[in-house]
């Protein structure tokens, strides 16, 4: 964040993972449910929406709080790792359409989370880096869904994540905010006062 000019891929990369590795258990059946190319485009649409929120609601903050205070966003990622919500009650949307029917299951399950979670991450950043950050997210995603499709069958994997999936969920959340914390200035700027 702090005057950055290039874009930061690990933070990014995992950000993207802590956010979507729950929707990457849905990716599994949207997969079998329809074509490819309806769970890309859905899902690619879905996750542009989001990162542009983000980015937007970052930039009005960024208009009337000064950049180290921006850090104490840092608590939203924190805040939803270690608040439980129940995602059994996820209701399955249906719409005529699989692009849709991926996207609006994509926001309904995720929203919030990215919301929360990407805002403080892309909040500092210049147009520029965000749209960097928006090409290179936009091929993960895509790569995920390949990827996805290429281990659907595989039982060790579901299993896995069915185990571990929302404690690595919740610890790279952690790991996102603590480091919005520092990369903001916050962390400085509280030092300074001490």
């Amino acid at each position: 964040m702090r005057g950055a000019k290039e874009l930061n891929i690990w933070l990014l990369t995992v950000t993207f993972l802590a956010v979507n590795l729950d929707f990457f258990v849905l990716l599994l059946f949207l997969l079998k449910k329809f074509s490819v190319r309806q769970v890309v485009v859905g899902y690619l649409s879905g996750v542009v929406l989001l990162l542009v929120a983000s980015f937007l609601a970052g930039k009005v903050l960024a208009q009337f709080l000064p950049e180290w205070l921006l850090g104490v966003l840092g608590v939203l990622p924190i805040y939803m790792a270690l608040h439980d919500e129940d995602d059994d009650d996820k209701a399955e949307l249906t719409t005529a359409h699989g692009t849709w029917q991926v996207l609006a299951t994509y926001l309904a399950v995720c929203a919030g989370c990215n919301l929360s979670i990407f805002l403080p991450v892309v909040a500092g950043e210049s147009v520029a880096v965000f749209g960097q950050a928006l090409l290179y997210l936009g091929a993960l995603t895509i790569l995920v869904v390949f990827l996805v499709k290429a281990v659907e069958r595989q039982a060790t994997v579901t299993k896995l994540i069915d185990r571990y999936g929302e404690w690595l969920m919740k610890l790279c959340s952690i790991g996102v905010g603590l480091y919005v914390f520092y990369d903001s200035g916050l962390v400085t700027h509280l030092l300074k006062l001490i």
